[in-house]
């Protein structure tokens, strides 16, 4: 039986955060085995995000469901006698919001490998302290 697959749509956010997580130095096969995603697509999102930076992240075309470009924009696309409106206040704001959510990842990511860095370049501490240099003069 053939498996069907289905499209997955990352967000800009979450390609971005992947990104930066190779950039800092994570191997790419462990951040696709961690995100759920092949290590080809990682390799191309990087490339993307060299050439052009984050809005290099968005591929070419048209738009997928519900997603309207920016106000100003011209797509080409027909829309049955209709223009397109203005990007409602509450679209900009969930948009703001979402970009801010992605920013807030990439920052978490940061101190959480920080954070492993730091306990792992710890020494193990035993408790017992270093001998003493001398005999003690109590007796």
């Amino acid at each position: 039986m053939p498996r069907q697959s289905t499209a997955r749509i990352f967000t800009r956010e979450f390609k971005e955060a992947a990104v930066q997580r190779i950039i800092a130095g994570e191997r790419v096969r462990a951040v696709a085995t961690e995100l759920g995603v092949s290590p080809k697509l990682l390799y191309d999102w990087w490339a993307r995000y060299e050439r052009g930076g984050v809005e290099a992240l968005v591929p070419p075309g048209r738009p997928r469901g519900g997603v309207r470009p920016a106000r100003g924009l011209r797509t080409g696309l027909r829309t049955r006698g209709k223009r397109p409106g203005p990007v409602p206040p509450e679209a900009a704001r969930i948009a703001e919001l979402e970009r801010k959510v992605g920013e807030q990842a990439l920052e978490l990511d940061f101190f959480e490998r920080a954070l492993r860095h730091v306990k792992a370049s710890r020494r193990p501490n035993d408790g017992g302290g270093a001998t003493p240099s001398s005999p003690s003069s109590r007796r």
